[in-house]
């Protein structure tokens, strides 16, 4: 069965590479366009802003979750189909992470490295076996990539930990990858 709801990782900026935004937008009509719920951070700036308003402009639905410390800081987005506020940025993934069917991490910063290793983590510790898909524009993840090799080449994690995610290079692919 095909995901319902997609969780996205992404940056609360757009980055220096235009394809950026560029993918974004595209995972976001591409989430509308299959009849798929948007689960992501609540952000109106940055790659989340965009993801949500493709999603929004292509009639899909969106499920934001913001933690009330960053509602002034990321702008948070209170025209979403559904907009949670949380107490705290743990709370916040565990909501995002409890009302999804799949993950998708875009380009971004610290705090979608912090998301997308706690759902790796939850995953090699058998708590979920939701599908997660990386999405590499242009070679943006290549170095995470690299280390998540090294993990496992240096013994700190077994070879699975590889096939708990899944690398696309477009948000094309990585639609195509969740039917």
């Amino acid at each position: 069965m095909a995901p319902l709801s997609v969780c996205v990782f992404c940056g609360s900026r757009t980055g220096v590479d235009p394809s950026y935004e560029t993918d974004a937008l595209a995972l976001g009509r591409g989430i509308a366009g299959r009849g798929w719920r948007l689960v992501y951070g609540a952000g109106d700036v940055g790659l989340m802003g965009a993801v949500a308003r493709a999603t929004q402009a292509a009639g899909g639905d969106t499920f934001g979750v913001i933690p009330k410390h960053l509602v002034d800081w990321e702008v948070g987005k209170t025209d979403l189909t559904r907009y949670v506020v949380t107490e705290t940025m743990h709370e916040r993934k565990k909501v995002m992470f409890m009302n999804c069917d799949a993950v998708v991490l875009l380009p971004g910063g610290a705090g979608s490295l912090d998301e997308i290793f706690e759902v790796l983590t939850w995953r090699q510790l058998g708590l979920h076996d939701k599908p997660v898909v990386v999405i590499n524009i242009n070679g943006y993840w290549d170095p995470l990539l690299a280390l998540m090799q090294h993990v496992v080449d240096q013994g700190f994690a077994d070879a699975s930990l590889l096939e708990y995610f899944t690398v696309a290079e477009t948000a094309d692919q990585a639609l195509d990858l969740l039917v």
